[in-house]
């Protein structure tokens, strides 16, 4: 199983203004949204907050609205548009559950609801930091 980082999540209330600082200001590029296909939201599932990407060509930065209810809406224990995250891909989302499970950690699985290309789980560190770890679908 291999294992790389992917992306930063922040979340805000002014996605704008927190894309223009981090493309004007700190001259990363701006990424389409349409790389990024999502669910349509529905009162039971997804997410339909305002998205903006930026990324230095290695590495992508995911500016989210910030949004409270996420982790509600999907009866889930994390809400990973609530404070922000850092994000893992990996090739075997499968063996990687395993090790969270053989290591007693808990995790909220939300499979395809943010992304319709990505298989996705949410867990915290030691520190209580949301890691995110995802696998192409």
């Amino acid at each position: 199983m291999k294992l790389e980082f992917h992306h930063i999540n922040f979340v805000s209330e002014d996605v704008d203004r927190l894309h223009a600082f981090y493309t004007d200001i700190l001259g990363l590029d701006s990424m389409p949204i349409e790389l990024f296909p999502r669910p349509d939201e529905t009162k039971k599932s997804g997410y339909s907050g305002k998205i903006k990407f930026a990324t230095d060509s290695k590495m992508q930065m995911h500016l989210a609205e910030r949004n409270l209810t996420i982790g509600f809406k999907h009866d889930k224990t994390i809400n990973p548009v609530e404070k922000g995250h850092i994000a893992f891909k990996t090739d075997n989302i499968q063996e990687f559950i395993k090790i969270l499970n053989d290591n007693n950690i808990q995790y909220s699985d939300y499979g395809t609801t943010f992304a319709k290309e990505w298989y996705q789980i949410f867990f915290y560190d030691p520190e209580g930091n949301i890691i995110e770890v995802h696998q192409s679908v």
